[in-house]
């Protein structure tokens, strides 16, 4: 364990000069996991024409940037991306790599960390540092990646106290994102890409990108349905209290797994994480999927007919009683005050 760095790297994603979102949360935690260890925070930024994005990351408290900047980088390929990540690890050996649990970060991550022979785990909810005492052999700051397991039955806090390099893939919404009142100075490392033959094994014939017609994430208000309102027919009343209210539909995964609701309106560690000023959460049980996905919302109004339903635990206000008899009266209270 020796030689270890006390660096926190960001790797950040960033698709047609466009950065993603969880690159830039991740950029906000891993100020904080820096400042824990006494050490420095890391963008790494690979792609095409891109320093502006190496600059921009500053706002978010980077010390210092490492830029790829090279043609054969400006669509994200697994070969020439984790040939060079696997070079900028083996070389500095730093103590934590972040990534985003994309579809690019679940593919490249797991290639970094098998040739670097580092520790992974994957779609973490919460990351901390922590002296650790394991086995009767102290560790220092070693980092506690926290995700539910089995199912969602149990939160794990998974340790890789072995391994020099620790690394995690985060989904997106989970961690804040926010500026820094004071970024430091920029500081870029430009680092030359080294072509291989390899690079050329998978080539991108055509691409085609969509952005989601949804955006859970960015809405004040959210009103959430769950599989005990029965039908699809009473899902219905989810949306028409979503229309009074001016919120956006939302569903438990039970809810979608029931096709009540399509699954990119879906809340909870394997959909969206959300923080709405208001949430309504109506006929879900509150399984500890669904919290870990809307837990930190400003105000949770839940509405369930079990009294001992968990989601009560989380609740500001809770109302005990069927959908088809409190949404109406939810609804039309609305349009009396709104007239």
């Amino acid at each position: 364990m020796e030689n270890v760095t006390k660096e926190v790297w960001v790797f950040v994603e960033q698709h047609d000069g466009k950065v993603a979102d969880v690159s830039l949360e991740l950029l906000s935690k891993g100020r904080k996991l820096a400042d824990r260890l006494s050490g420095v925070l890391k963008a790494v930024v690979l792609g095409y024409n891109i320093k502006n994005i190496a600059e921009d990351t500053f706002k978010y408290g980077v010390n210092s940037a490492i830029l790829i900047d090279h043609p054969a980088l400006e669509k994200y390929r697994p070969l020439p991306y984790s040939r060079m990540m696997n070079k900028l690890v083996n070389e500095n050996k730093p103590r934590i790599v972040l990534f985003g649990a994309t579809v690019v970060g679940r593919g490249l991550a797991p290639r970094v960390a098998s040739n670097t022979v580092s520790g992974l785990t994957a779609d973490c909810t919460e990351l901390q540092i922590e002296d650790v005492t394991y086995l009767k052999k102290e560790y220092k700051n070693l980092l506690l990646q926290i995700r539910p397991a089995f199912g969602g039955n149990i939160i794990a806090t998974i340790i890789t106290p072995d391994n020099p390099v620790q690394m995690a893939t985060v989904r997106e919404g989970v961690m804040e994102m926010h500026e820094v009142e004071t970024p430091n100075p920029v500081s870029i490392e430009v680092v030359d890409y080294i072509e291989d033959s390899t690079d050329d094994l998978i080539k991108i014939i055509e691409q085609y990108r969509e952005e989601s017609k949804v955006n859970l994430k960015g809405a004040p208000i959210i009103v959430a349905g769950g599989y005990g309102l029965g039908t699809k027919e009473n899902f219905k009343l989810v949306e028409a209290l979503a229309d009074a209210v001016g919120g956006e539909v939302a569903g438990s995964r039970a809810a979608v797994d029931a096709g009540f609701v399509d699954h990119d309106r879906q809340v909870g560690q394997t959909g969206v994480t959300v923080r709405p000023k208001l949430i309504f959460s109506i006929g879900i049980s509150g399984a500890i999927q669904h919290r870990a996905g809307m837990q930190e919302s400003n105000k949770i109004i839940a509405i369930n007919s079990d009294p001992d339903a968990p989601i009560f635990d989380i609740a500001h206000y809770g109302i005990v009683g069927k959908a088809e008899d409190v949404i109406p009266k939810f609804i039309e209270l609305f349009k009396h005050k709104l007239k």
